[in-house]
């Protein structure tokens, strides 16, 4: 098989999205080394790298340079700042443990989704047409629904990010805290919450349809 000329291979490295998704690192890297001390600071940064999420792949699209490479790397730098973002909550408040569940959730259902989808012969983890789930097929084919869940997780994780502090180490007492005010925050905090609850029925969903694509594979070759 013949290999991509190393002109081709850099161009590729070099294309505008995948730029981004080399400052979104450097940005989360900053962001999670300041994050015990410079709560504004790491905010700011982490807020700006996810929206920075959805840039990548406007101009991947508008200059035509959607690449598999920059697909992982933004599917990597996601789960990864993610799984951090959950890590650090978990060290914030009590019970930790249900953030340490979210985290493994994500990964082992994304990750499950990607091999699985490379098993089947697919182009993009994305790709649920044949699924029978309707909510799964509603995550991934509907771009306003599925920016709707992964926002608000976001938001949700960012919000209890902020309002940790001594005074509140019980994640309930901040859930009734924010419920409680009658104001923007706690709108804003409930359509977070609703947003996060689904995502995370899909992520159960999706890793159960993974997981089921790879015993069917092994069946298949089995015979």
């Amino acid at each position: 098989m013949a290999q991509p000329s190393n002109q081709k291979t850099v161009s590729v490295y070099f294309y505008i999205p995948n730029i981004i998704g080399y400052i979104r690192v450097i940005m989360n890297c900053v962001a999670f080394a300041l994050c015990y001390y410079q709560k504004t600071l790491f905010t700011i940064l982490y807020f700006v790298s996810f929206c920075c999420d959805a840039l990548d792949g406007w101009l991947a699209r508008k200059f035509n340079q959607v690449s598999t490479f920059g697909a992982v790397l933004d599917m990597v730098t996601d789960r990864v700042s993610t799984a951090c973002l959950l890590a650090v909550l978990s060290q914030l408040y009590r019970p930790g443990l249900i953030f340490l569940a979210l985290l493994g959730l994500d990964i082992a259902s994304h990750w499950l989704q990607m091999y699985s989808s490379f098993l089947s012969g697919k182009t993009s983890h994305k790709d649920v047409k044949d699924s029978t789930n309707w909510l799964f097929k509603l995550y991934y084919g509907n771009r306003m629904f599925m920016a709707f869940c992964c926002v608000g997780s976001e938001v949700l994780y960012i919000i209890l990010y902020v309002l940790a502090d001594e005074k509140y180490e019980s994640l309930f007492e901040v859930y009734a805290y924010a419920l409680g005010q009658k104001s923007l925050l706690s709108l804003l905090f409930l359509l977070a919450s609703i947003g996060c609850a689904i995502k995370q029925v899909v992520n159960v969903i999706q890793m159960k349809s993974a997981a089921d694509a790879c015993v069917y594979h092994d069946m298949k070759r089995s015979t």
